[in-house]
């Protein structure tokens, strides 16, 4: 399959599992933002997992498919631009803890999320 075919599907699965998943943690929580913080920090964990797992144990993955789970899925999954507009909304709302705490707090767990997928997906190699 040609790496961008791969990677236009992959983002429409993506897309529409954000917006899934998203939309029902925001539902639940209650709190503008909570459904994009869970997916991106959901997201930073499965892409290092798959990177991990690409790296220790399917090393000869074709390129489309990592294009189009890493470029794909996952960059159609998370998001940077809700990301912002939601911190922008907290603040416009008066709400200025609750945005740093969600601005540090995607950051922070983004990372440790992103570090915890690498090493799960090494170890299983």
């Amino acid at each position: 399959m040609p790496v961008p075919i791969a990677i236009a599907l992959g983002g429409a699965l993506g897309s529409w599992l954000r917006y899934v998943i998203a939309t029902e943690v925001t539902d639940r929580a209650g709190v503008i933002g909570a459904g994009t913080f869970a997916v991106n920090v959901l997201g930073a964990f499965l892409l290092g997992l798959v990177f991990g797992l690409v790296e220790a144990r399917f090393p000869d993955t074709p390129r489309w498919v990592g294009s189009g789970i890493s470029l794909g899925v996952m960059g159609g999954f998370t998001t940077f631009s809700s990301y912002t507009l939601d911190a922008f909304r907290q603040v416009e709302e008066g709400r200025w803890p609750l945005a740093i705490a969600y601005v540090l707090g995607t950051v922070a767990l983004g990372l440790l999320a992103a570090v915890a997928g690498v090493a799960l997906g090494r170890s299983a190699g």
